[in-house]
């Protein structure tokens, strides 16, 4: 049994603590090493198999253009506010000299040169979007290999290059383009430092003793440690999204100082009872560990279930986030009870602004008592959750309502991916980004390329470049390269609207739909839509796609866990229900603030957006994972009682009380470290941040301490009903919840409730 198991795991990590500690210390000191010496950078590659995009890249490296391969873009305009592009002299003298030495940076395929074709007459370059109409712009387009064969210090040889000319050159220089996107290091390290100090400070406020507020944040940071240094290693086998990093750190920090919470949290009940610290310290992972383990063992397979998208880098950083995952739940079963085995009786002690922080009367100190089960602060929640069992009806009804309201912006959500307007001003990429729309049109940051085969239609070309360039949405198109090997012909077009505009992703829609057969006809030519912008509108399509698929598949497995660990059939559905409805609202929350942008400001967000593709999937497999960390731990509790009792309303109200401290708690912890992710400078950033922190703080107050006992209290003892030819299908899993923490207290469980 799961349990036993558990307990002997615990007990040995206790009576040996030093042998644990090392032998993390060393798991430590060898995932760095090996992340130093076959570790990767991360790098982004927003492409799927199948999609029309991912055609028109295959075409494009056919035709060997070099167009298939990565891009920059250094945007220049004269500090001189009298001087253009236009007249001879120290601009135009300066643009050739930064063309030039941009042409001699190591993997560079070719640049454009706006001062060379303006000595040669300018309009032809002016219409062709590399210098603006009224020469103050100009645009030195900067074309590299595919991915594969770059690196990071690509990116730094040209950031170092653009720093040294501007104290050279009498031009404001600004760069963008995919290479930043693929290789900019992620945000996360301030945020991950401001989470670790809001969570020491509420385990400190919630323990009152600097010891147990210290071996919680102690394991997080061993876990990561190890965690983060794995998805390093990763990194050099395959494509580890950037977004991965920033989101492990995330997840990591809050579930493992959670889960290390929730067993802390039991150690210290057993130590108030008089166990010997080893002996507490494995009963402590025998009870609280198990639902830990059952809660991490569902947010990695949720993840992981990532996959049924189909798209390469959503799965891998699934992979890498569910690393991190697992890494925490086996640190929280074997270095957290080593901890709590040297640490010995220490931790049934208060410290003297412990006590004071827990004074509830001036000049009168409160008994020392553990965080989940002291009395005055178990009497209050008591008191709510006996008032909320009372009247059941209109508090289901109203937090109901009130969830669903939170909800309804959802049906106006629209899935994209924030371009480089969207980041604050501070980035170059931004004044590069605004410096292109002022001078050539909000399109000129996200063209469209448009890769055709004319095989056996000659004339197609023709037609194919007259209609594109009468689409409404189009507004210019950039003159045809034609591979002589391959015959292949790619144009490169300019939308009239951004890469995050609805309109860009209608036209591009209208290109495949319309514009395109139309040009083609019947005939055995072929032509697709790719580029920056249209794959990854396609890849918002295909997770918009699949996303009802991956949430039928989370619900039923989550639905069939909670069957197996509680032997109930309304339990684990009113779980599921309860769960979406938190789920949504913070869905319907993450749309109204950055896409109407309420209270975006708060945040620093500098304008709306759409909300990031990938994201919702994710949100939804973290949060759906995360929330079983409250369901199973409130819910054995419920249960404990229920089998010590055999009266339902009793178990709910001593159940959810005597777990609402330690919950609000890991609450509170969860919901700081990702709000600290919420200010970071990229808006996916703020998504995951703030749909995480809301979705838990919504999941451990109105779901938790309003619904859950209300619906319980109105199901009454139906509740715990199971058919009876469902209970013998059923396997005695090691999930099983029957009366283990009871078994494992020594007390004697009492018979579950079937349909006989």
């Amino acid at each position: 049994m799961l349990s036993k198991a558990l307990l002997r795991l615990g007990a040995s990590a206790a009576r040996h603590p030093w042998r644990v500690i090392a032998a993390w210390l060393i798991a430590a000191t060898l995932a760095v090493l090996a992340s130093i010496a076959v570790g990767g950078r991360t790098a982004d590659s927003m492409t799927a198999p199948g999609l029309d995009s991912q055609r028109a890249a295959q075409l494009i490296e056919r035709a060997g253009t070099g167009q298939e391969g990565m891009t920059a873009q250094v945007v220049v305009t004269p500090l001189d506010g009298g001087a253009t592009f236009f007249d001879p002299g120290s601009a135009r003298t300066a643009l050739t000299r930064l063309q030039t030495e941009v042409q001699r940076l190591p993997h560079v395929l070719g640049t454009s040169d706006p001062a060379g074709a303006l000595g040669a007459g300018g309009d032809t370059t002016v219409r062709g979007g590399l210098v603006s109409a009224d020469g103050r712009i100009a645009v030195v387009r900067v074309q590299y290999p595919d991915q594969s064969r770059l690196s990071a210090e690509d990116l730094d040889a040209l950031v170092d290059l653009g720093d040294r000319l501007r104290a050279e050159l009498p031009l404001r220089i600004e760069m963008g383009g995919s290479l930043f996107y693929a290789f900019s290091d992620p945000d996360g390290g301030a945020s991950e430092l401001i989470g670790l100090l809001a969570a020491a400070t509420i385990l400190f406020l919630a323990f009152g003793s600097l010891v147990a507020a210290a071996l919680p944040i102690g394991m997080a940071v061993f876990g990561l440690t190890v965690g983060v240094a794995t998805m390093t290693v990763l990194a050099g086998v395959t494509d580890v999204p950037t977004f991965a990093p920033v989101l492990g750190s995330m997840v990591g920090l809050g579930v493992g100082i959670d889960y290390a919470l929730f067993v802390l949290a039991r150690h210290r009940e057993y130590l108030a009872r008089g166990l010997d610290p080893r002996e507490a310290a494995g009963r402590a992972v025998a009870t609280a560990g198990r639902p830990v383990v059952f809660a991490g063992g569902t947010v990695v397979v949720s993840i992981l279930g990532l996959a049924v998208a189909n798209v390469p880098f959503m799965t891998v950083g699934g992979l890498a986030v569910s690393i991190v995952v697992l890494i925490m739940v086996v640190a929280s079963v074997t270095l957290l009870p080593a901890f709590l085995g040297a640490a010995g009786p220490r931790l049934a002690r208060i410290g003297r602004i412990g006590r004071a922080l827990q004074t509830r009367k001036p000049g009168r100190l409160a008994r020392r008592r553990d965080p989940a089960a002291g009395a005055a602060h178990a009497a209050g929640w008591r008191r709510w959750i006996g008032h909320v069992s009372r009247h059941p009806v209109p508090y289901a009804v109203g937090a109901a309502g009130l969830l669903l309201t939170a909800t309804l912006p959802v049906l106006g959500l629209r899935v994209g991916l924030p371009d480089d307007g969207s980041l604050p001003h501070s980035r170059t990429e931004r004044r590069a980004y605004d410096l292109v729309a002022e001078g050539f049109g909000p399109g000129t940051n996200g063209p469209l390329v448009i890769a055709a085969d004319p095989t056996g239609d000659p004339g197609v070309l023709d037609r194919l470049v007259a209609t594109v360039a009468a689409d409404p949405g189009i507004a210019s198109v950039a003159p045809t390269h034609i591979d002589r090997a391959t015959g292949i012909a790619t144009l490169v077009v300019f939308p009239t609207t951004s890469p995050q505009d609805k309109a860009t992703a209608d036209t591009i829609a209208r290109l495949r739909t319309d514009v395109l057969p139309t040009a083609i006809g019947h005939g055995p030519a072929r032509a697709h839509v790719g580029g920056a912008a249209a794959s990854l509108s396609d890849v918002g399509q295909r997770t918009s796609q699949r996303l009802p698929v991956f949430v039928a598949a989370v619900l039923a497995m989550s639905f069939l866990l909670l069957m197996l660990a509680f032997r109930s059939v309304l339990v684990p559905l009113k779980a599921v229900l309860l769960n979406l409805l938190s789920i949504g609202a913070s869905y319907g929350i993450m749309v109204a603030v950055f896409q109407w942008g309420w209270g975006g400001a708060l945040i620093g967000l500098e304008a709306t957006v759409p909300i990031v593709s990938f994201i919702p999937m994710f949100l939804f497999a973290i949060l759906f994972g995360l929330s079983m960390d409250y369901e199973v731990f409130l819910l054995s509790r419920v249960r404990e009682e229920y089998l010590r009792t055999g009266d339902n309303r009793t178990a709910i109200v001593e159940g959810v009380s005597g777990t609402a401290r330690i919950i609000t708690s890991a609450a509170l912890i969860m919901v700081a470290v990702f709000l600290s992710f919420a200010v970071a400078e990229d808006p996916s950033t703020k998504m995951f941040g703030l749909g995480l922190a809301t979705a838990i703080f919504i999941d451990a107050t109105v779901v938790r301490m309003v619904l859950v006992p209300a619906t319980m209290t109105l199901l009454g003892r139906t509740n715990w009903w199971l058919p009876k030819w469902l209970d013998r299908m059923l396997p005695r899993g090691p999930v099983g919840t029957d009366g283990t923490d009871a078994e494992s207290a020594g007390e004697a469980p009492r018979p579950r409730l079937v349909d006989r």
